[in-house]
Formats: structure tokens, sequence, C-alpha cells
């Protein structure tokens, strides 16, 4: 059996994500900001695993060091951890400002969630993972806004771009495990719709399109690096 960390599973991809896995048969520990749409996923998370498998769901914001201890604690509990998911994410102002009125408060609060609270929680998990009968892996969710020049996206780009050099390191300083940055591409997400206030996004496809592809590359062995979604196979063909 299969222990996942999913954090930002309380909707939007963590969600969708938590749900594919459950369905393979994973055991859960997610979390979420919103302890009212947390406890909604954790019920139905708890209708989708089969016998033997188990849902933890821990309310918390993963920039809270006590927040990522307990998710560790939980991980524990449940006998250790294969798959940590990075998913716990912010977007900053909205409308998008660009860098020359960037809040700098602001800027550092999306450092705070994404490269700060990523590696904090992937320190708290290590040992767990290096541990994992399969090799442990982790999947940082990452963007084609931390490779690209987006007018309005500079720091929110800029903060997945630093967790994607995390990735890139971590995967050297630790050969034995699986290290993803992983981009999902546009979904149509309330973060997506955040960045485009009043525009309508229902051409950009719902998280679960992109999660068969995605559990698929956290069940393989595909080396460590940055993964685009886009460019992994549909299972079955």
């Amino acid at each position: 059996m299969s222990t996942a960390v999913v954090t930002g599973a309380s909707k939007g991809l963590g969600r969708a994500l938590s749900e594919g896995l459950a369905r393979r048969g994973w055991s859960l520990i997610v979390d979420g900001r919103d302890p009212a749409l947390l406890e909604q996923a954790h019920g139905r998370l708890w209708k989708l695993i089969p016998p033997g498998s188990h849902v933890l769901a821990i309310p918390g914001d993963v920039a809270d060091l006590e927040h990522r201890r307990a998710l560790a604690g939980a991980a524990h509990a449940l006998g250790g951890l294969d798959l940590l998911v990075c998913n716990a994410g912010a977007l900053g102002p909205s409308p998008l400002p660009a860098l020359a009125d960037f809040p700098l408060a602001g800027l550092r609060e999306l450092f705070e969630v994404y490269p700060v609270a990523s590696l904090g929680l992937i320190q708290e998990v290590l040992p767990m993972l290096r541990a994992a009968n399969d090799g442990g892996r982790v999947a940082l969710i990452s963007s084609d806004a931390a490779i690209e020049g987006y007018p309005g996206w500079g720091g929110y780009g800029a903060a997945k771009a630093a967790q994607d050099q995390l990735a890139k390191v971590l995967a050297i300083e630790e050969p034995e495990l699986l290290i993803w940055s992983v981009d999902p591409g546009d979904m149509r997400t309330d973060m997506h719709q955040a960045a485009f206030p009043g525009e309508d996004i229902t051409d950009r496809p719902l998280p679960e399109a992109v999660v068969p592809r995605l559990i698929e590359l956290f069940e393989s062995r595909q080396p460590s690096g940055r993964i685009r979604a886009a460019d992994l196979a549909e299972p079955g063909k």
C-alpha cells in the first residue's frame, strides 16, 4: 500500500489528483486552508478509497512550520511516505500587477508558499521518502510562468522558478529519489479565474483532464526533471 501527501487538496488540481489517487488505492494525507472545503473533500475521498486504505485531512497553511510537522507526523503514523505532492499555492495580487507596481509583501508571501514551504515540508518528510520501498517521489507543481515572461506574472513566476530550481538541485543531492517539477498546463480553476477576473475561461480544461497522466507519472520510474503534462502520453495509448 502506498501513501501520499497532497497539499492544497480542498479544490482544483489538488482535489482532483487526490480523488484519482484514492481510486488507485493510495492512502492519503491531504490539507487545505479552508476547513469546510477540506472536510467536503475528505468525505468524498472516504467514499472512493478501497478497504484498507486511509485518508487523513489536516486543515492548515503550508507556510506554517507546525502544520508541516503535523503532515509529516500523520505520514509517520500511517507507516511512512511514498509520494509528496507540493500543490498548495497562492496567486498573489489580483488583478495581476506589473513588477513596477508589485507589492513586496505579496512577493514575500509567494516565496513563503512556494520555495520556502515546499522545501520545509520536504525536509520534514525526507527520512520517510528515503526509506520508501520503491523509492520516494516528490512532485512540485510548477507552471509555464516559471520559464516564460508573461506580463503580470512576474511575482508568481519568480516564486515558481525558485521552486523549480530547488527540484533540480534536490534531484542531484538525493539521487535515490525521483524529483519532478510538473507543469500541468492551464486549467479551469479558481486561481486561474482570479488571474483573469471577469474573463471567460471555460475553454480551459478541468483539472480532472490531466490527472490520469500525472498519476501514471507518479507511479512510474521516469527520471527526475521538469515535466510538462502535455508531453506525457495518455494512459493506454
